[in-house]
């Protein structure tokens, strides 16, 4: 039984941390643990623990797609989770995994049409948050994941540019 009040607790705090945007703390619930095969998040989505937690469970996928933890985005994407995930933090799912360079989770959430025009609490459009992030908080694949985005559709008229960065204006003019 003790146990079970351990695990209870963790997933208290977890939901706590989910709801206050903590993703970076609540990295090792979405990891595969001890070589399982598969996060602990899954598991209690497979208890039914999220069951009354929606908006807890949006911002899982959230924070999955912040960490580029794809197996646990695909896995709750199937699962019927909305693409957009959660938003609690300003930036919602596909707004996060742009942001932090997480390449196979914006091709995941492409392959499933997560919207590429919601606007986060900056104002910006999945590719003005790439764009914006390409340049001040840059991270290997950010190039790459502007061009994954206009070849999805993103639409250049709503970005200013040029950005006055060379490799990021390269990449928009091919747009054009």
């Amino acid at each position: 039984m003790e146990a079970s009040n351990e695990n209870d607790a963790v997933f208290r705090d977890a939901l706590q941390g989910l709801h206050n945007g903590d993703f970076s703390r609540l990295e090792t619930l979405f990891d595969d643990e001890a070589g399982r095969g598969r996060a602990r998040i899954v598991d209690w989505y497979e208890e039914g623990r999220f069951r009354t937690e929606e908006k807890a469970l949006a911002e899982a996928l959230t924070c999955a797609c912040f960490l580029g933890r794809t197996s646990v985005a695909t896995y709750l994407l199937t699962h019927g989770l909305d693409p957009s995930g959660g938003a609690g933090t300003g930036l919602n799912a596909f707004h996060w995994a742009v942001n932090r360079g997480q390449l196979e989770t914006v091709r995941l959430l492409i392959q499933w049409k997560a919207p590429l025009e919601p606007r986060s609490m900056y104002g910006g459009n999945v590719l003005d948050t790439a764009v914006w992030s390409a340049i001040n908080e840059p991270r290997p694949n950010h190039l790459q994941i502007i061009e994954e985005l206009l070849k999805a559709g993103a639409r250049l008229e709503d970005e200013v540019w040029p950005t006055g960065h060379e490799q990021v204006d390269a990449v928009l003019k091919g747009a054009v």
